[in-house]
């Protein structure tokens, strides 16, 4: 399938928005680059998972990292890491699925930049799933072993996001340590969880946000994304949350 690459200046443009709604985007030339992608297959998939009960979310989150994974990676890497590439599928080819799965992007154009052109980062969904199936895919062995790391990843969502914020953690090696630890010492619940008595850390400051950026201000005194899974092992085998930030500040 080709796909046309738009050029820039669509992102917050009332008239692309419009000409969205209107299904007129695909025949306005001045729209696109000149660029051409191709690609076997296109397959729907969840590219917003808001504020759905936790069974939902996981099974969206299931259903984008095994088809991006079975289809999508066979792009090259700056492909399927490029925004515009993602914008230009969504936004051109895929109008009538986005307007049947969110309905609320009809409402308003904020919701529409939210939902179809969100910026592609670690606050994006597309990038968070492309970024977990990538870092999977390269360390899985089996199909089941797959499935096990992509419900690590919904599971300990939170700590998820914060390792793909920051650049230096931003490696398969390190996700895949961190995942195996969080779930050989049963971590999942103690990081997801909010530290109290600490107003100087923000109104919602949780374990696993403060462990990766306690890490991100001590490298590269810490070598952590670098550490084999024997320090990890070490370095968290301990069972509250005082002893794992007191490790960590200490730069043990």
């Amino acid at each position: 399938m080709e796909i046309k690459i738009l050029k820039n200046g669509y992102k917050n443009n009332e008239l692309f928005y419009k000409d969205f709604l209107d299904d007129k985007i695909k025949n306005k030339e001045e729209y696109f680059s000149g660029v051409i992608h191709y690609i076997d297959e296109v397959p729907n998939f969840p590219i917003y998972i808001g504020s759905r009960n936790e069974t939902e979310r996981k099974a969206l989150f299931l259903q984008a990292f095994n088809i991006i994974s079975k289809y999508y990676l066979k792009t090259e890497r700056d492909k399927h890491l490029d925004e515009v590439f993602w914008h230009s599928l969504f936004s051109v080819y895929k109008r009538d699925f986005l307007l049947e799965v969110y309905p609320e992007i009809k409402d308003d154009i904020s919701k529409f930049n939210n939902i179809v052109l969100k910026s592609f980062n670690w606050e994006n969904y597309i990038y968070k799933c492309v970024l977990g199936a990538e870092y999977i895919n390269d360390n899985a062995i089996s199909e089941l072993e797959k499935q096990r790391y992509y419900e690590l990843i919904i599971n300990n969502l939170d700590l998820y996001n914060y390792i793909i914020k920051y650049e230096i953690f931003r490696n398969d090696k390190f996700l895949i340590n961190m995942l195996d630890i969080v779930d050989e010492l049963n971590l999942s619940e103690i990081m997801k969880s909010s530290i109290e008595g600490r107003p100087d850390l923000g109104k919602d400051e949780r374990v696993g946000r403060r462990v990766i950026f306690e890490f991100n201000k001590s490298y590269p005194i810490i070598m952590s994304p670098m550490m084999e899974i024997i320090n990890w092992r070490w370095h968290f085998s301990v069972t509250s949350i005082e002893d794992i930030l007191y490790l960590i500040k200490k730069n043990v």
